[in-house]
């Protein structure tokens, strides 16, 4: 806190502080000659200058939108932990997607890495309405209380949370559960 500027203070401290000409004395540089204290500033232009120079109001800061592959035009988003997907990862999440008649044109993929540090309303801003989450992702779109492979309904948005796609590629019984969740996320009749 002692390296924070008097700017980065007005967040914390909401009344005004006033130094003392007695405590400015005490507090100035030890260094300093009889003159230089005597030829200071008087306290009341030091008080109205530094509330000239430092205003209470923040600039908009404007987020930029969460990036992502795919042009994200029906509402289907596909999160995965991976940092990039492999030939043999998207071969199956081509097939995967297809077979719930989607075409992977229509679906939006993030990696974990371009979610890590934004919020939830991020997250929320994009207006998925499908999210299939595969894997770790470091992001608070993990509180929703979805257990792995059964589809959790939130409001308008259905969560499929599943393991990492590195994973259910090489596991023949994941690429059921999988399936079978799918099915009931896109209303697959059997």
């Amino acid at each position: 806190m002692e390296n924070q500027s008097l700017q980065e203070l007005q967040f914390f401290l909401e009344e005004d502080l006033f130094l003392l000409q007695e405590d400015k004395n005490k507090y100035a540089d030890p260094g300093a000659g009889i003159e230089q204290k005597a030829h200071s500033k008087p306290l009341e232009n030091t008080v109205e200058d530094s509330s000239e120079n430092y205003s209470t109001e923040s600039a908009p800061v404007e987020i930029q939108p969460i990036t992502m592959k795919g042009n994200f035009t029906n509402g289907l988003l596909i999160i995965h932990e991976e940092d990039e997907l492999s030939d043999q990862i998207m071969d199956m999440l081509v097939k995967m997607i297809n077979a719930v008649g989607r075409s992977m044109n229509e679906v939006g993929i993030i990696s974990s890495a371009n979610l890590e540090g934004r919020s939830l309303e991020d997250f929320e801003a994009l207006n998925a309405h499908v999210v299939l989450k595969f894997g770790r992702i470091k992001h608070p779109v993990n509180s929703v209380p979805a257990i792995p492979y059964e589809v959790f309904t939130d409001q308008e948005t259905q969560y499929l949370f599943a393991d990492a796609l590195s994973q259910i590629t090489e596991n023949n019984e994941m690429k059921r559960k999988l399936w079978n969740a799918l099915q009931v996320v896109f209303n697959i009749k059997k």
